[in-house]
């Protein structure tokens, strides 16, 4: 057996445990007893520990230093370029320090929910400090003395720079800023009246799940606190959530999780438990569950759709037509939710992470004035004051769980979505006429052809312009926006 097969079965062993790994993450956050928090801390610290004792094994530096990845075909090249960039990066964060890390962020993800629960921020603070020194630590570890948080983007946007984001959010903001203003000064659509019992809000949500391709032989819809999607090829498993006087909630944090989830599922089987065999960045993952949420399933022709599924599972609920609905649906409205924020405004929620965890990572705000900090900048941005902490600093699960330089790989992948869009409608002209009748599978089929199946074979930007055409811009999405709410608000 070559050295790359060895390496090759070796690393399916540890993408194998790794899937394990994320599994005990799930059963956490959807049906593990409250009582066993403190065990599962300790369960995850170890599995954590066996991951790193594996990921730094000295086999593994002895069989890259054996292979020519010159000898190798274009998707031999791609599995060592990231086993290789993985090998560099475990081997510079010590190993107590990853069981640390693993062990305080899954007793914060509990500590998180029960602050959220009871508007305690204080209660939470404590350990969230602990959590950011282990992150600044690991964050310092993997620097080599440059910059903290891009060592940080890198664990979930290969390649990119805290520079180039901060360029980028500068160049959108104007533009949002002033679609948004110009779309508040008009009339508000009309709001949904009535009651959706979730019973009946789960089962539109699994058939929607199902329109959109995502295979229930393969996956399940369970409830959250933070709807995600979880695992890769076979089983991969989405969470939702219900509000039994907004089914928008429940329906598109859905739509969202599903486009992750088929992501992951149409990814070519050749490539499971490999370094190919998942989703090549956090910024193209979002890319498929925001065109699958917002330009697919918040489109005219889609809504149109889904009001007669509304109106069969619900009977009237004071929205009398399509056109009425789709506005409703598309509502640009004042919140503090960024994953109840409409088009508009969800990336300036992402804006205001950004810059604050840019921040806490660097030592220029200390967690113990995080709250004060997020509530000012809130206000600033949005022009009115945070009422409660579960609507502000506590909404978000991410840095609970150490997600630090995760949240602008949102905004990337609105900014993907828009390219991947605009590619689409060239590609399927009669795209409308199909989601009129509730099939998306042209627009899926097309993402999974040119996007999905080929995992983490090439670059994110790589893979967005295979895909699209063209180089990652964010023109197109700006350009969708003011063009779709421009129609919509008759601006």
């Amino acid at each position: 057996m070559s050295a790359f097969d060895e390496l090759m079965a070796f690393q399916h062993q540890t993408e194998a445990l790794g899937q394990v790994a994320g599994r005990l993450g799930w059963d956490q956050e959807t049906v593990m007893p409250r009582g066993s928090a403190a065990q599962r801390s300790e369960e995850m610290a170890a599995m954590e520990s066996v991951l790193h004792a594996r990921r730094t094994d000295p086999r593994v530096g002895e069989w890259l230093a054996a292979i020519d990845d010159a000898m190798l075909d274009e998707v031999g090249q791609a599995q060592m370029r990231h086993i290789r960039k993985s090998f560099a990066r475990t081997m510079k964060v010590p190993a107590d320090l990853a069981a640390q890390i693993a062990k305080v962020t899954s007793r914060a993800q509990g500590q998180w929910a029960e602050a959220r629960a009871s508007e305690d921020v204080a209660a939470f603070l404590p350990v969230l400090r602990e959590v950011v020194d282990l992150k600044r630590q690991e964050g310092q570890a993997l620097a080599d003395g440059g910059d903290v948080y891009d060592a940080m983007i890198d664990d979930y946007e290969p390649d990119m720079k805290a520079a180039d984001l901060q360029a980028m959010f500068d160049a959108m903001r104007p533009r949002l800023v002033a679609l948004r203003s110009a779309v508040l000064d008009k009339p508000a659509p009309r709001a949904l009246k009535g009651k959706f019992p979730p019973r009946k809000q789960m089962q539109l949500t699994r058939k929607l799940a199902q329109a959109f391709g995502y295979d229930l032989g393969m996956g399940r819809i369970d409830k959250a606190v933070h709807p995600f999607s979880s695992g890769s090829g076979h089983d991969v498993r989405i969470t939702t959530r219900t509000s039994p006087r907004d089914p928008f909630n429940c329906f598109y944090s859905t739509i969202h999780e599903v486009g992750h989830a088929c992501y992951e599922q149409g990814i070519d089987d050749a490539y499971a438990l490999t370094p190919l065999g998942q989703g090549v960045s956090m910024g193209v993952h979002e890319s498929q569950s925001r065109i699958y949420e917002n330009q697919l399933g918040r489109s005219q022709a889609f809504t149109g759709w889904l009001f007669k599924e509304m109106r069969e599972a619900f009977g009237k609920f004071g929205v009398g037509t399509p056109e009425k609905f789709y506005a409703t649906v598309n509502t640009v409205h004042k919140g503090y939710i960024r994953t109840e924020a409409d088009e508009v405004q969800y990336n300036l929620h992402i804006m205001l992470r950004f810059d604050l965890e840019r921040a806490l990572m660097g030592g220029d705000l200390e967690v113990e004035d995080l709250e004060a900090a997020w509530n000012d900048r809130f206000e600033a941005d949005f022009g009115y004051a945070v009422d409660k902490p579960s609507n502000g600093v506590l909404q978000d699960v991410h840095w609970s769980v150490g997600l630090f330089g995760y949240f602008p790989t949102y905004s990337l992948g609105n900014v993907y979505a828009g390219c991947l869009h605009q590619a689409l409608r060239k590609a399927v002209p009669d795209l409308d006429a199909q989601l009129a009748q509730g099939d998306t599978s042209a627009a899926t089929g097309w993402l999974r052809e040119n996007l999905q199946r080929h995992g983490g074979l090439r670059r994110p930007a790589e893979t967005i312009e295979h895909a699209s055409g063209m180089a990652p811009t964010s023109e197109p999405l700006l350009a969708y926006l003011e063009e779709k709410f421009g129609a919509l608000y008759g601006l």
